[in-house]
């Protein structure tokens, strides 16, 4: 597999450190609201990533964090008169429920920051006897000169970055480059923990390094998020981690493009702001998914009602495809033709189109292509009928790949009520009579309630729209 690294800008063959474990860590939310379309699509990018390299037969251990320890938590504990726990506790449950929505996987540890307090302290009291941080007054800054790669993942040199730094008000670091790697408790009600600087709680950088090395180790095979995480966040991860374990903290950097809403930059202040949960209430999670794996994920994408409305229309030929073959299994013929084992034997090739697109640096817009040609395939083959055996096995196919991509997961009911059942055998009737007036009338009414008939050879294929 060929991924493109950020940090070399270039696309390198995959060398896993350990074959028995591939050990990825993924940013994770801030929990004080529901995460939003932008936070979506890393979520979405690196869950494939992860669910490829487990078809593909690999181990991986996933670990993606919550923040729950935030000015922004705070700040909403104190408009709603709640404590900052109940805060991120509310969001991080309601994370799952978008993230399950859009098929995301549970990652094999979510890690937060109120749990690895411990490790944090100690991982900064490290950094300060080593000689790469200091204390002034209860705050703990990390000395960025100290670190000679500095800016060697945004390929940003000091001297550049040195033209547009400055010491905020309140600040009492020695150089405007430093940052925080710990923040003393400014007010009473502000949370905070007990540490050999006083009571406080951790800046933001600090808490993935800390994270990560706890949970996956002192080297990673491939650290992930958002393109705007490169710098500073994931700059600085690799300032600390690397001058705490005098190693290299990942081997591999991936980083998904931006995502702007009618061609802006989503922004509150414009309107233009969608979280998960708003979507939702139009589109369903799979169609979500599709639209984020629809293009190559380092590319921008752009977020409208016309991609989501063609989002939909993608995602429904492979439902329609589904339920055409679940149909073919229940009132196909018993045994294969020759030209549908043929069939079955070109399965390979369009397996092999999708699996040549994710080893190219996760090129998830052209495994979706390989699983439309599927498609074509299968329904030229079943235009005139099928066997029962050549649609479970086209079916399987079409699982598999699906499957990778996190899609066709919804279970669809396909019963239908009484009335319904009614309707249709009454069309059947006038059709079978030459009624072919009342036999559009029925099939009109059916279609207002959300049905589609479809006339097979093996019989009419009810659909719910």
């Amino acid at each position: 597999m060929k991924i493109y690294n950020t940090l070399t800008r270039k696309k390198e063959e995959f060398v896993p450190i350990d074959e028995n474990e591939i050990k990825i860590y993924v940013c994770g939310p801030t929990v004080y609201n529901y995460f939003h379309i932008g936070n979506a699509r890393p979520f979405v990018v690196f869950d494939t990533l992860r669910k490829y390299l487990e078809y593909r037969g690999n181990n991986v251990k996933f670990v993606q964090n919550f923040t729950d320890v935030d000015d922004k938590i705070i700040n909403k504990a104190r408009e709603e008169g709640v404590s900052a726990g109940e805060v991120s506790e509310k969001y991080i449950k309601e994370y799952y429920k978008d993230a399950a929505a859009l098929n995301v996987k549970k990652a094999s540890v979510h890690p937060k920051v109120t749990e690895t307090m411990d490790d944090i302290i100690q991982f900064v009291g490290d950094l300060i006897k080593k000689g790469y941080a200091y204390e002034v007054d209860g705050d703990v800054y990390y000395s960025t000169r100290k670190f000679k790669d500095y800016g060697k993942l945004s390929k940003q040199n000091i001297e550049d970055l040195e033209s547009g730094a400055r010491i905020e008000i309140g600040e009492k670091k020695q150089d405007p480059l430093d940052f925080a790697l710990w923040k003393a408790r400014k007010t009473d009600d502000e949370i905070a923990w007990e540490s050999p600087w006083g009571m406080g709680r951790p800046g933001w950088h600090i808490e993935c390094s800390a994270m990560s090395k706890k949970f996956l180790g002192e080297t990673i095979d491939i650290h992930a998020g958002g393109q705007d995480l490169a710098f500073p966040h994931h700059e600085n991860e690799i300032a600390q981690s690397e001058a705490h374990n005098g190693k290299a903290f990942a081997n591999y950097w991936m980083h998904n493009g931006y995502i702007t809403i009618d061609n802006e930059k989503m922004s509150k202040s414009k309107g233009n702001f969608f979280t998960v949960r708003d979507i939702l209430a139009t589109y369903s999670g799979e169609v979500m998914r599709f639209f984020l794996l629809s293009g190559h994920y380092r590319n921008p994408i752009n977020f409208s009602d016309t991609l989501m409305e063609q989002a939909k229309n993608g995602l429904a030929r492979m439902q329609n495809a589904k339920a055409n073959l679940k149909h073919l299994m229940e009132t196909g013929a018993d045994l294969m033709t020759d030209s549908e084992k043929e069939s079955v034997v070109n399965f390979k090739k369009y397996r092999q189109e999708f699996i040549n697109s994710m080893e190219d640096d996760l090129n998830t817009a052209d495994a979706i292509t390989a699983v439309f040609e599927l498609i074509t395939s299968i329904n030229t083959t079943v235009k005139d009928g099928a066997s029962k055996e050549f649609a479970k096995q086209a079916s399987n196919m079409l699982t598999e790949l699906t499957s990778v991509l996190g899609l066709l997961q919804e279970e669809t009911d396909d019963s239908v009520d009484s009335e319904i059942q009614a309707l249709v055998d009454q069309r059947q009737e006038a059709r079978k009579n030459k009624d072919f007036g009342r036999a559009d009338e029925i099939r009109d009414i059916l279609k207002a309630k959300g049905i589609v008939l479809k006339d097979t050879p093996q019989g009419v294929q009810i659909i719910k729209e």
